[in-house]
């Protein structure tokens, strides 16, 4: 049953900064991260060995390259968003899927290998899914899976690590098992609405009383879909870039060495770079000779999850509440699986 489709439409009653980031948000956020910038170099000049204007010009780099590494992938996901909406059947995904709540929920976890996908795409995509009738915990199921399953990332991480340290199978087994906890976990959520914005419920709504041809159904979906996940996505590159200058790189390699705070640190750089799942690979690769297994294992499934780029999006949907809960779920069984292969493999 939909949750989504049982409310009245309240989509001219919903404030439009309820559920996406205001242009507003994102100036004051860019004039907070250059007066704290001008801060640290007046009280610790010598914290940085790179000059404040250089950092500026790195940070602004380092934010296009996110927002140009994501853009096509959100926009796939948009489409395919439609696809799902516009195209398909309207019972077509519920017969697809098995009848028991924990066989569908792991089916849509590994519907991500049918999908080439980054993170940044899976987020229209599962505004899809839920607009067709998927509840949140299911799409919250495929959500955390798909950036760890898809067949982009498989190979690429194969291509990185091999089989060497048990890094591909964690990763895999490790990104399975933490989308099906966290599904889980919100499928005994008493009020699946709670979960969501008030803003996403009103498109829903709206999508589901609109008329027309398909083809005006999509270039309106299209549209809505777009003007509710780029306003994240570009304040989101733009905090992850400012994130990279204003945390000293040299900090979190200094504590490589330790078997527990090298996973930490992992962690915590996972969600600042904002790489794409489908090369982060590549760049944990670097980190191979200094950090443990283990650690490798914690930066490759936390990016893809909670980065700072991802959880913007997701806050497009699902309400800060709930992403905190995401989040402290991710790191802690990505703390665990580390841990794991750090004493096992």
């Amino acid at each position: 049953m939909n949750v989504l489709t049982s409310r009245p439409s309240t989509a001219t009653g919903i404030p439009a900064s309820s559920g996406s980031p205001s242009p507003i948000v994102g100036i004051a956020g860019g004039l907070g991260i250059l007066a704290v910038l001008f801060v640290i170099d007046l009280v610790l000049p010598t914290l940085y060995s790179v000059s404040l204007p250089n950092r500026v010009q790195d940070g602004l780099t380092l934010s296009l390259s996110v927002l140009i590494e994501a853009l096509p992938f959100v926009i796939l996901g948009v489409v395919l968003s439609i696809v799902v909406q516009v195209w398909l059947p309207a019972d077509a995904i519920q017969r697809w899927l098995p009848r028991r709540a924990w066989a569908r929920r792991a089916v849509l976890s590994l519907l991500g290998m049918l999908i080439p996908v980054c993170e940044c795409g899976n987020v229209p995509f599962a505004r899809g899914l839920m607009m067709r009738g998927l509840a949140p915990a299911e799409a919250l199921t495929f959500l955390m899976a798909a950036p760890i399953v898809n067949p982009i990332v498989i190979l690429t991480t194969h291509a990185a690590f091999g089989w060497d340290g048990g890094i591909l199978v964690a990763r895999l087994v490790g990104g399975f098992l933490i989308a099906n906890l966290i599904g889980w976990i919100y499928s005994r959520h008493p009020s699946p609405d709670a979960l969501l914005t008030e803003r996403f419920v009103a498109t829903c709504d709206r999508v589901t009383h609109e008329h027309g041809t398909p083809v005006r159904r999509s270039l309106t979906q299209f549209l809505i879909e777009l003007r509710a996940v780029m306003p994240a996505l570009v304040i989101g590159s733009a905090v992850a870039g400012a994130v990279q200058v204003l945390i000293p790189r040299d900090v979190l390699l200094a504590i490589g060495s330790n078997p527990v705070l090298s996973i930490v640190a992992m962690m915590a750089l996972a969600m600042t770079v904002a790489i794409c799942s489908n090369v982060d690979a590549f760049f944990a690769l670097s980190f191979a000779s200094t950090f443990s297994p283990g650690a490798i294992v914690a930066f490759l499934l936390v990016g893809p999850l909670v980065d700072i780029k991802m959880l913007a999006l997701m806050r497009t949907t699902f309400t800060t509440r709930t992403l905190v809960g995401i989040v402290g779920v991710v790191l802690l069984s990505a703390f665990v699986i580390g841990i794991g292969v750090n004493v096992f493999v």
